[in-house]
């Protein structure tokens, strides 16, 4: 069994070099864990043969962008079927101390000799007993493919929504070596007593970390300061010469051009009006992504996910289980956290028929459960957010008001509702099917480069 294998962007040039090479995916090579140098390594060597190649692997190839990358070399370069599979589950160790891992098991066969019937063990308890199904056919997500047309369907990181949702942002990214940043209120406060014609450019600077915990960072915002004002403000004027020393000594050719404008962020999202975030990484702990609304001044970092002009219907689509089963399954991790990626998850989240952009026919029937929530986490106005998701601390009248919004979400897709994750990921992938394919999306080609 191959160890664990670094992620892409912590391995060593040569150890990227070797994935690559192995690869073959052309151009920057892609961001393959180093394990997935095994699969395509015993892939090729048991190309049609009767060899079955079995692997226990963190379970980060099965979700997010790599899926794309590797499972067509397995697919199609390689001429694999998924034999059987055992979805995710926790790897413990005896080590003390030693963190348990996420892992699959998978068991390929070449396509000629792949059984009719393949086993899937599903883990409803990840450090639990599985339960064993018969499939005709497994995706490379690890669920039962019978009912798409292509069940070698991969998901693919789309620029823009194809969904018709209203386009989703990063927020702002200064790149001022932190000369524009306060990270206490102290801080703060030092340096308003120093300058205090500058307490009109500070405002509130939420990241991630202070919309789920609290706490509060500010950030110098002199974008549309006058030229005049600020030549009267010596301890500005410091910082602004220190953000342009900062860029212009990068070793990025981007960033030394920024420094001509030294009071512009690199990114800026100043809103004014209130706006919906949902933060780029979550524990993996949450059954939800806290997601909810903030407000000017309040400038967002780049590690929120900003929409404006938000509704509470898709307030109600984007926090419900179905969305949260797709970010899921196609979404990246960081570490174990779920990373929230625009491209991979809310651009491609297949939406219930009828809801257009902004909740379309269902808004009636989602805007008051959207509410309930709202008002259940307005009822613990001390706790945070972190303490609010906390599967052993979320007050139940805040489960209630979530679950009720599942129910209605779930219906919405399928009259019947869902009884479980799984039974969600299929048949929003039925509907990821339909609806790429109008755009002419995910058209098989030949994956192999010419050499």
């Amino acid at each position: 069994m191959p160890q664990k294998g670094p992620r892409g962007q912590f391995q060593s040039p040569a150890q990227r070099a070797q994935v690559r090479r192995i690869a073959d995916l052309g151009g920057t090579g892609g961001t393959l864990d180093y394990v997935t140098a095994w699969f395509v390594k015993a892939g090729e060597y048991a190309k049609g043969t009767c060899i079955r190649i079995g692997f226990v692997a963190t379970n980060s190839i099965t979700q997010g962008e790599q899926v794309a990358q590797l499972w067509p070399i397995l697919f199609d370069r390689c001429g694999l079927e998924i034999a059987f599979a055992h979805r995710t589950f926790a790897w413990g160790s005896d080590a003390r101390g030693k963190a348990h891992v996420h892992v699959v098991i998978i068991g390929l066969d070449g396509r000629q000799a792949v059984p009719g019937r393949k086993r899937l063990f599903s883990y409803p308890d990840i450090n639990g007993e599985p339960e064993e199904t018969e499939h005709s056919v497994l995706s490379p997500y690890l669920f039962d493919a019978g009912g798409l047309a292509d069940p070698h369907m991969v998901v693919r990181e789309e620029a823009r929504p194809i969904n018709g949702l209203p386009k989703l942002i990063s927020g702002s990214k200064p790149i001022d070596g932190g000369h524009y940043i306060f990270p206490t209120e102290q801080k703060r406060a030092e340096f308003v007593a120093g300058e205090p014609g500058a307490e009109q450019y500070v405002r509130p600077y939420i990241g991630a970390r202070e919309y789920l915990r609290g706490g509060g960072r500010w950030i110098l915002a002199l974008h549309d300061a006058p030229p005049n004002v600020l030549a009267g403000m010596p301890a500005v004027r410091d910082r602004i010469a220190a953000v342009r020393a900062y860029r212009e000594a990068s070793r990025s050719a981007p960033t030394r051009k920024l420094a001509q404008t030294p009071t512009l962020y690199h990114v800026s999202v100043i809103p004014d009006a209130p706006f919906l975030v949902v933060p780029e990484v979550s524990s993996e702990r949450r059954e939800y992504v806290p997601t909810g609304w903030l407000e000017p001044p309040v400038i967002p970092s780049n590690k929120l996910r900003i929409l404006v002009d938000a509704t509470l219907s898709q307030f109600a689509v984007l926090t419900s289980a179905m969305h949260m089963a797709w970010m899921r399954q196609i979404g990246g991790r960081l570490k174990s956290d779920y990373s929230y990626g625009i491209g991979m998850v809310y651009n491609t989240f297949p939406l219930p028929a009828g809801f257009g952009s902004g909740g379309g026919e269902h808004a009636p029937k989602l805007e008051p459960l959207a509410r309930a929530v709202l008002d259940a986490r307005a009822a613990w106005p001390d706790a945070t957010l972190a303490d609010l998701y906390d599967p052993d601390l979320m007050p139940p009248n805040l489960r209630a008001a979530h679950q009720a919004l599942d129910r209605a979400v779930g219906r919405l897709y399928r009259q019947t509702g869902f009884t479980s994750e799984r039974e969600r990921v299929e048949h929003l992938f039925m509907l990821y099917e339909k609806m790429r394919a109008p755009l002419g999306i995910g058209i098989k080609k030949s994956k192999r480069r010419r050499r």
